[in-house]
């Protein structure tokens, strides 16, 4: 190798890796790209304090409903029914805190549990009866949707608990400390921080494991490069929600969708149980010749959604402070789009949580730009559409590259 070809080595090494990773990096430009053309577009209101946190708190139900559709995605399956559900439990919950004057902690309680029942009843059909997830979650569609109007008798339930509301539209310790001032700026300062250095310790530790193990395919150079920028975005962000002029402190919505985020991207990338999903949906019937329970890991997948879409609904309904008839509607379908935008195939057995957020960021951040443009709903929902059938098309184009190649 010459002097002259030594120093563009590195570079042509990134962009082999970042051919080869063609999907899972290309939805991070993509949400860039959009980022970038609204905060110009909209002469920078995209990018403030209150608007970042709106977009967040707006959003939150759909990113919680995308993890859990991503895993059942990428284990060759669909949930149709994540709306209703999540509808339906927000209903029960108002019926047992503002009807019968149940604890909110105990209603929070009570409904996850009934979210649980819901999917055990749907995984039940799908797991050990073998009908398809997409006639059982469809059927559950209509099913929920029926309950919740029963439940509710086509009326809205309101007030709701001051507690209650916080989880869906509440920041870090109001009552103690309002956003305005000083002990919640530094509060949320503190957060992201943390996370801040917790990133970029288990970023290092884990490429410093895969070096030494020789199984490092990463070129530095892109490592270097996407440390960096995700440091930066962490910062910006804690910049915005803890001390940009209008900051309102910490969404509690945001914590729970981060814990929820760790929690679920450790156990698809670590744990056994994950990588039983990727492989049922890489192939089924392999999966069950190698002694996976393919039934019992479908079962526990809805029996998560069902959590999941009930945890949905508790934010969506403490957010509006009602429980009404309507509630939940489309969600499925922005749950969906979420998880196929963000890299998940449509034969299973490829996807990732952080790339489903990534989907649902994108989603989001669509609907807000074109709100603050005063784009009609009409053209919204077109507009949507359109890069969803883009994505796919993306998705189908890229595996035949690869093939190709």
């Amino acid at each position: 190798m010459s002097s002259a070809d030594a120093p563009a080595s590195p570079i042509r090494g990134a962009i082999a890796f970042l051919t080869s990773r063609l999907r899972q990096i290309g939805i991070f430009i993509a949400l860039i790209a959009i980022v970038l053309f609204f905060q110009i577009v909209t002469s920078g209101r995209l990018l403030t304090a209150g608007n970042v946190s709106n977009i967040i708190v707006q959003n939150s139900y759909i990113l919680i409903l995308a993890i859990g559709m991503v895993m059942i995605i990428i284990a060759g399956h669909i949930d149709l029914s994540v709306g209703s559900v999540a509808a339906f439990v927000g209903a029960v919950s108002g019926v047992l805190i503002v009807h019968w004057g149940w604890p909110w902690w105990a209603g929070i309680v009570a409904s996850l549990l009934i979210g649980a029942i819901v999917g055990a009843w749907q995984g039940f059909w799908v797991a050990f009866v073998g009908i398809p997830a997409f006639i059982v979650t469809l059927a559950g569609m209509l099913l929920f949707r029926g309950l919740t109007q029963i439940v509710l008798g086509n009326t809205q339930i309101t007030p709701f608990p001051a507690e209650y509301r916080q989880l869906g539209g509440g920041y870090l310790f109001p009552q103690l400390f309002p956003a305005s001032s000083s002990p919640a700026e530094w509060i949320t300062v503190g957060l992201g921080v943390l996370a801040l250095v917790l990133y970029v310790s288990s970023s290092l530790r884990e490429r410093g494991k895969r070096v030494g193990l020789g199984l490092e395919s990463e070129p530095a150079s892109w490592f270097w490069v996407k440390l960096v920028f995700i440091s930066a975005l962490i910062a910006y962000l804690t910049y915005l929600l803890g001390v940009a002029p209008g900051s309102r402190g910490t969404p509690i919505v945001l914590i729970v969708l981060a814990a929820l985020i760790l929690a679920y991207s450790l156990v698809m990338n670590r744990s056994v149980f994950g990588r039983h999903v990727y492989a049922i949906g890489g192939n089924r019937h392999a999966a069950d010749l190698s002694g996976i329970k393919s039934k019992k890991v479908d079962f526990f997948l809805f029996v998560n959604m069902g959590v999941l879409a009930a945890l949905a609904g508790l934010v969506f309904t403490g957010r509006l402070n009602s429980a009404g008839p309507g509630a939940g509607n489309l969600f499925e379908l922005d749950a969906i789009a979420a998880a196929f935008i963000g890299g998940a195939a449509v034969q299973g057995g490829v996807g990732t949580v952080i790339g489903a957020i990534t989907g649902g960021l994108i989603m989001g951040v669509l609907n807000n730009g074109m709100s603050l443009l005063g784009i009609g709903t009409d053209y919204q929902q077109f507009i949507k559409g359109l890069v969803l059938l883009l994505a796919v098309a993306f998705d189908v184009w890229n595996k035949r590259r690869t093939r190709a190649s």
